[in-house]
């Protein structure tokens, strides 16, 4: 198992380099503070935090969509295999690479599900034959998706419509997918078949992950190394077993304490505050 910590180890290689970036929307409202990262090539690294912490900005700073959004990265550098990517064009991040799976699935509701696995395939220039040859890899990952592959992508279900979004991320040949709350609006059955989808991509492709989550628990599990955010600042990082044995992780995040289980609703804000940033 991939340790991010190692970034010294000359078999670890770091694909993505997040320095102190600081995002501001709309000229006004700052949402991410001083955040860095290090995204190891081979592994799956998780960015976790509530609603709110700044792990959708995070990946939409790494991706190049927050113009759409009136953000803009303010401070601090973004590199990819070395290179500066955080004024990049977010179709020139594709070719370079690296490829975002919004939250909420967003598929082409109109296209079928192979129409929308086949737009993920728009940046390449291989080919026909590889790009079936990889629609094919696409559907035994998903086998699902190839039962369901003429139906209209808006009449399929919230997995079949997650997988979908996946599947067309890796039509592009990623070397890394940004991956943005997998587990939203799933039931827990199909949030472990997603995961465990991802650890097999990740493990037989080698492609490499940043996967944005509020479900710990999970990510945890299947992740090598985590990232903590609160109100836009990373406040813990380390690999995923240490950071599932912190006591404040187990408290506040798997809703465990040496009391036993316990409601996030139980915690005071300002004690949580104080862990964190003292």
């Amino acid at each position: 198992m991939l340790d991010a910590a190692k970034t010294t180890d000359t078999q670890v290689e770091t694909l993505l380099e997040v320095n102190n970036i600081e995002v501001i929307y709309n000229s006004v409202i700052l949402v991410l503070k001083g955040v860095s990262l290090n995204v190891p090539k081979g592994g799956i690294t998780a960015l976790l935090g509530g609603n709110g912490a700044g792990k959708t900005t995070t990946l939409k700073a790494i991706s190049g969509l927050l113009a759409s959004e009136r953000g803009e990265v303010t401070k601090g550098s973004i590199k990819y295999r070395g290179q500066p990517i955080q004024h990049t064009d977010p179709a020139e991040t594709v070719r370079k690479g690296v490829v975002q799976v919004m939250e909420g699935r967003h598929c082409f509701e109109h296209l079928t599900i192979e129409e929308n696995l086949l737009t993920g395939a728009y940046t390449r220039t291989d080919g026909k034959a590889g790009i079936q040859r990889d629609l094919e890899m696409v559907y035994d990952y998903f086998p699902r998706l190839r039962e369901r592959r003429r139906s209209q992508a808006g009449y399929t279900s919230g997995g079949e419509q997650q997988m979908c979004a996946v599947g067309r991320a890796l039509m592009s040949r990623p070397e890394t997918i940004l991956l943005d709350e997998p587990s939203m609006g799933l039931a827990p059955q199909l949030v472990e078949q997603i995961f465990e989808i991802v650890k097999t991509i990740n493990e037989k492709e080698g492609v490499t992950f940043l996967l944005a989550e509020q479900n710990t628990n999970v990510a945890l599990r299947f992740a090598h190394y985590g990232y903590i955010l609160e109100s836009g600042r990373v406040v813990m990082d380390g690999p995923a077993k240490d950071l599932r044995e912190n006591q404040d992780v187990k408290e506040f995040y798997l809703g465990v304490s040496d009391e036993g289980r316990k409601s996030f609703r139980d915690v005071r804000s300002y004690r949580r505050r104080k862990r964190w940033l003292s």
